[in-house]
């Protein structure tokens, strides 16, 4: 029954690629309370210059200090002058959409619900089971070490491994030098779990959101945080909306061409004894075009525990959060059901007293 229930969600989200139907499932269709507003107010972001993080810089204190302003405000800022060049942000997507396009049943050899393995493939989150579907094609694979992982990777398309591999290791570059300033902005040692960070996951979640003839009652993805300490993507076009701490509004993220987005993620919220918060994020969709988005995922090894650092924890800040780890979230993944607003790993570290 599951597996006739998510080759049904294949074929779903395929016919939706090529505009042939007019209207979405019953399943789809998610309670009124919880539907999006398609023409939200943009949010008011930071655009941090990596250039002026190199060491040396005259500016660099200048950007901690934006870094530090953008996670406790937000969770949440862009990134320029990161290095990674057009060419590689532009054969990844291509690649992403290629990989989507192949036929059904391609994609269906990579399927599983199993969110502990390395490589798979899906629709929504957990296919043919949660209440409600989410209007999704994803592929998730592992990515450090590269050399680990590559050959697990699908073979089709035939330069997916090369022109994929090449954009996780420039962008997990990017995500260690991001990840060192957030650490610094704390006001921690710079070196600082920097080789537990070094030596942690990367996943890379590719997402493809079909175009929907009714975005209106539908989402791509459900208000969510993420577990990773930081999250890095990169999208084809507007379609991600960000939860503002300051007026509990959601805000659309404008769709900049050639910037990263850096979210903060569940573990940065716990190692700063909650003075980050872990962005609550969603996917809208569109009625008219497929938005591709290139998730990197970034955390500790899958059973290093991740706790609060004890220089942010005195009499007037105590320890607010329980220490986890990855596998810990995907234990959580793997027994809750998002559908139903069991969604933020993060609410079950918390620590009541004090939350």
């Amino acid at each position: 029954m599951e597996h006739g229930q998510n080759l049904n969600s294949f074929y779903t989200l395929d016919n939706a690629q090529d505009k042939s139907i007019s209207f979405i499932p019953q399943n789809y269709v998610i309670p009124k309370m919880h539907r999006p507003n398609l023409a939200p107010q943009y949010a008011n972001l930071a655009a941090i210059d990596m250039a002026a993080l190199k060491n040396g810089s005259t500016s660099r204190s200048h950007v901690i200090r934006e870094i530090r302003d953008a996670c406790r405000r937000l969770g949440f800022f862009q990134v320029v002058n990161h290095g990674v060049s057009e060419s590689v942000l532009d054969e990844a997507l291509t690649v992403a959409s290629k990989f989507f396009d192949l036929p059904t049943k391609e994609k269906m050899e990579l399927m599983s619900n199993d969110v502990h393995k390395p490589v798979r493939c899906g629709t929504s989150i957990k296919d043919g089971v949660d209440k409600v579907q989410f209007w999704r094609v994803f592929l998730k694979h592992y990515a450090h070490p590269l050399k680990d992982w590559v050959h697990m990777w699908p073979e089709n398309p035939k330069d997916y491994r090369e022109k994929m591999g090449r954009y996780c290791q420039e962008v997990k570059k990017v995500g260690l030098e991001v990840m060192k300033a957030i650490i610094e902005s704390l006001e921690l040692n710079p070196s600082y779990i920097t080789k537990e960070i070094e030596d942690g996951m990367q996943v890379m979640a590719v997402n493809c959101y079909p175009p929907c003839p009714q975005p209106e009652i539908a989402l791509g993805l459900p208000p969510h945080s993420d577990y990773s300490c930081l999250t890095i993507l990169y999208q084809s076009c507007q379609g991600l909306q960000i939860m503002d701490f300051e007026d509990n509004t959601w805000k659309a993220i404008p769709h900049i061409p050639g910037a990263l987005q850096v979210h903060v993620g569940d573990h940065f919220e716990v190692l700063s004894n909650g003075l980050y918060k872990s962005i609550v994020h969603r996917a809208t969709l569109n009625r008219d075009s497929t938005r591709i988005s290139l998730t990197s995922l970034f955390s500790l090894g899958m059973d290093d525990k991740m706790e609060t650092a004890k220089e942010l924890v005195d009499d007037q800040n105590p320890k607010k959060y329980r220490e986890s780890s990855f596998r810990d979230f995907l234990d959580f993944l793997s027994t809750n059901d998002f559908s139903e607003g069991n969604n933020n790993f993060i609410d079950i570290l918390k620590i009541k007293n004090y939350n």
